[in-house]
């Protein structure tokens, strides 16, 4: 990951050296940062059609899910195709993570403290988690974005503010399931 996101940070770099440093400079700068603010109904319309579909296979998958995170022997035991689910899950949860970072840029950590909360609150069953963690993922953005639009005269990119509270709160809840001996699936 470190290597990746490495190689990637060095492109993305590229990219902001080249770019005109009047017009797209900054628009780079402010999608990498994370913002709902120039989200339209009509973007919002788009990025549905590849979206619902694949938020739908997925929580028509949550039992599969569910199997899948009892390990690899025990889920080709009770007949689910591992290697076939598991590309399936990824194959959605790229589509839904990108057609959102394409409208609204990177906001991070969301996707990584939301769904340990929420299954601290309903438990780690992927029926109820995944929507859990949507409603859970939904309310929180529009919260950071009441706080980013409300602080100061100027909008503060929301993806600070997730990447400055969702840090040190997934450093607790790591530690904390770290010492407690649980493990996410």
């Amino acid at each position: 990951g470190v290597v990746t996101s490495a190689f990637f940070s060095a492109l993305v770099s590229l990219v902001k050296y080249t770019a005109d440093p009047y017009d797209k400079l900054p628009a780079i700068v402010f999608w990498l940062m994370g913002s709902l603010a120039t989200v339209t109904f009509e973007k919002l319309l788009i990025v549905c059609i590849p979206v619902i579909p694949a938020c739908l296979i997925l929580f028509l998958m949550a039992f599969r899910i569910n199997v899948l995170s009892l390990g690899d022997e025990e889920a080709e035991a009770m007949g689910v195709k591992v290697e076939l689910n598991r590309i399936i899950v990824i194959i959605c949860a790229t589509v839904i993570t990108s057609s959102l970072v394409s409208v609204c840029g990177i906001i991070g950590w969301v996707g990584l403290v939301i769904p340990h909360i929420g299954r601290m609150m309903v438990g780690p069953d992927h029926r109820v988690l995944i929507p859990a963690s949507a409603l859970l993922g939904g309310l929180y953005l529009l919260i950071i974005d009441n706080f980013a639009r409300a602080l100061t005269p100027s909008e503060i990119p929301i993806g600070i503010i997730t990447a400055v509270i969702g840090a040190p709160v997934f450093g607790f809840l790591l530690r904390k399931t770290q010492s407690s001996g649980w493990t996410s699936a």
